[in-house]
């Protein structure tokens, strides 16, 4: 499954439409204002399907994430030099990035690949796209929400 991830452009607060190959709308993503990042993922049907959130106050940036309403684990940015690096710890996934910060690949815990991240250049808005199985696309696009969030902050 594709899924292409793009910016609202003319949003105050960060906005996200994800829509498939087709042009389908798959998932909205509205955020909220707090202290730090938060987003709400809601389906086409808009029902909220789940949530990331910065966490304040820590070393390294970390996004809780939600399924639902029900708290599932925490992406966090790990300490590297040249190549971003990120663990989700409810699932045992990983993230490596390239040296550009542009394409990542997520892997499995048995080293497998989940999904692949592009980020698309020319484009007015931050623009995505996410090759990931469907019954991983929640998950993946929780985790490019939390690396987009990281980046925008550490470049504010």
């Amino acid at each position: 499954m594709k899924l292409m991830f793009k910016q609202r452009m003319f949003s105050w607060l960060d906005s996200y439409d994800v829509f498939d190959y087709s042009g389908e709308t798959v998932y909205t993503v509205k955020g909220e204002l707090s202290w730090g990042h938060c987003f709400r993922i809601f389906d086409r049907n808009n029902i909220c399907v789940g949530m990331v959130k910065q966490r304040l106050f820590s070393f390294l940036p970390r996004f809780e994430i939600y399924e639902g309403e029900r708290y599932v684990g925490c992406i966090t940015r790990e300490f590297t030099l040249f190549r971003p690096h990120y663990t989700i710890d409810c699932n045992g996934w990983y993230v490596e990035g390239d040296f550009f910060e542009w394409d990542y690949r997520v892997m499995g815990a048995n080293g497998l690949p989940i999904a692949t991240v592009s980020k698309e250049l020319f484009n007015w808005t931050d623009t995505y796209s996410i090759e990931v199985e469907p019954e991983n696309a929640l998950y993946a696009l929780m985790l490019v929400l939390a690396i987009d969030a990281e980046k925008c902050s550490r470049n504010n």
